[in-house]
């Protein structure tokens, strides 16, 4: 049996040859030709799907449709009518409705109807294998060719595309497929940034936009044109990105998107001070000795990104009206919720979100968090109802009543972690999993990108600073005291600092208002 069908029409006779069509497809109909049989059948008994005529003697398809909603409130319901009146449709659509049809209809749209309300979730899941399995094959081609770095930002957006896709799969061997091919992507990738990236950083031909040089070649361009507002979320990989996309899209029109690269190591401290400055890190301790924290260092290492960004509109010669706003906690985001007014007609305004930072280390240590987001698809999810959910989604609001352009982008990614890799160093080493900075460092050397030099990298050296190490794809470093204790605490935890596809590429999405 394909399912069980109520169909109310005071016509119900003249419908016979619909009922006979469905019932050879082996769908099984109930008929009655009144509202009010429908809303007793359908107290009685469950069916999948309910097909109601608006006018009916006795109590109308509207008044049946608002008595069955109260006793099945998930029913699908699809009202069928002669009348093409707006008021009609909108009542109907404001009730819930599944689906609307104006008679006179024929078998195959009723049949389409019952395909698009019962069945849709598993052929739309059946055609989405399809096309992912005519697109791996394509990709894994891709993977074997020389990318150069805007190729790789193109292939990840790809796979980016495939994992939301195929998320609500029913076939859980085909969303294993391709975390299998991106896990290769990540391998490959990985060795293509430790080949290239001192040349990127030392302005190689070729290089990719680099997070330090975003707010003169993106941001300020951008810009130019009309008030903007920056918004700076915290640690949102590009697929956060895709799913908070839709929340945006009432408010916003995409103008531009783009995937581009953070720097290492992909921690706040570094990248988010690089974006502002406009340096890379090294330069910025060289230019601002008072205000740049070395890993040993006590404070916080992000307390003048608004200096560094003064300094960089300075140097740039932006000469605008600007504020910068960081939030990091629900009462300041509702403080500049309230407050917009007073910023709205500025020429630049940064905001600093901190959320989505705070969630990836709230999940490492609070049970709750981690079983809310058991995995990436769950992670996704919870930033989602986050965002829905916060001052934010007012904020954002308002920036797109006041005229102004908004610019979303971000300073890092964040991976999910499940290879340990044993590291030995000194008291002073720092407590980031994703990457290592101290003298006499020990390691499997194959197990790690080493920069022994950090200044070819513009990377500061401070007293116990001689070399950096970065872990790679899903890598976490572990000490080997108490080695099987971390390893369990922090596997399939979210972390960053190291080199991965969701680390290193990150979103620039420039947005008009509607």
């Amino acid at each position: 049996m394909q399912g069980k069908i109520l169909w109310a029409d005071d016509e119900i006779e003249l419908l016979k040859p619909h009922i006979l069509f469905l019932e050879s497809k082996g769908y099984v109909v109930d008929s009655v030709n009144n509202g009010s049989d429908a809303v007793e059948k359908s107290n009685l008994q469950d069916y999948d799907i309910i097909f109601l005529d608006e006018n009916m003697p006795g109590i109308s398809g509207l008044e049946a449709l608002s008595r069955i909603k109260e006793v099945k409130p998930y029913v699908p319901v699809v009202m069928i009518t002669k009348s093409e009146e707006e008021h009609i449709m909108e009542e109907a659509i404001g009730s819930k409705i599944a689906d609307y049809l104006i008679k006179p209809v024929n078998p195959n749209q009723i049949l389409l109807s019952i395909k698009r309300n019962l069945d849709q979730s598993k052929l739309v899941s059946q055609k989405t294998n399809l096309s992912y399995q005519q697109e791996f094959r394509q990709l894994g081609m891709r993977l074997g060719d020389k990318l150069d770095a805007q190729e790789w930002s193109e292939l990840y957006t790809k796979l980016v595309y495939w994992e939301l896709e195929l998320e609500n799969s029913q076939d859980a061997g085909m969303r294993e497929i391709l975390t299998m091919q991106k896990k290769e992507a990540n391998q490959l990738f990985s060795k293509f940034v430790e080949r290239n990236y001192e040349d990127w950083v030392n302005g190689s031909p070729g290089a990719p936009v680099l997070l330090h040089t975003l707010m003169k070649d993106k941001v300020l361009p951008e810009s130019d044109r009309r008030k903007t507002c920056v918004l700076v979320i915290d640690n949102l990989r590009y697929d956060q990105w895709k799913v908070l996309q839709p929340a945006f899209s009432r408010y916003f029109t995409i103008d531009k998107e783009e995937v581009v690269y953070s720097i290492l190591p992909t921690a706040t401290h570094y990248a988010r001070n690089a974006f502002f400055a406009g340096l890379m890190p090294s330069e910025i301790a060289k230019r601002f000795p008072d205000l740049w924290k070395n890993e040993e260092d006590e404070g916080g290492k992000n307390a003048h990104e608004k200096d560094f960004l003064e300094a960089n509109l300075k140097r740039l010669g932006k000469n605008v009206k600007w504020s910068y706003h960081k939030i990091t906690n629900l009462d300041a985001g509702r403080k500049l919720a309230d407050q917009f007014n007073q910023i709205k007609d500025n020429d630049m305004n940064f905001i600093v979100y901190n959320f989505v930072d705070m969630l990836s280390h709230a999940r490492t240590e609070m049970e709750v968090i981690r079983e809310l987001a058991s995995d990436e698809r769950a992670y996704r999810s919870l930033t989602v109802s986050w965002f829905e959910h916060s001052p934010l989604i007012e904020i954002v609001r308002k920036i797109a009543e006041s005229g102004a352009r908004l610019i979303i982008t971000t300073d890092h990614g964040t991976v999910k972690v499940s290879h340990p890799v044993k590291i030995v160093g000194e008291r002073s080493t720092n407590s980031n999993l994703r990457y290592k900075v101290g003298r006499g460092l020990t390691y499997n050397e194959k197990e790690v990108f080493k920069v022994h030099n950090p200044a070819s990298v513009f990377l500061p050296s401070g007293k116990f600073a001689s070399e950096f190490v970065f872990a790679r794809q899903d890598d976490f470093f572990v000490y080997p005291n108490n080695y099987n204790h971390f390893v369990n605490y922090y596997s399939n935890t979210f972390q960053h600092g190291g080199i991965s596809l969701e680390e290193l590429l990150i979103p620039f999405v420039v947005l008009d208002p509607k």
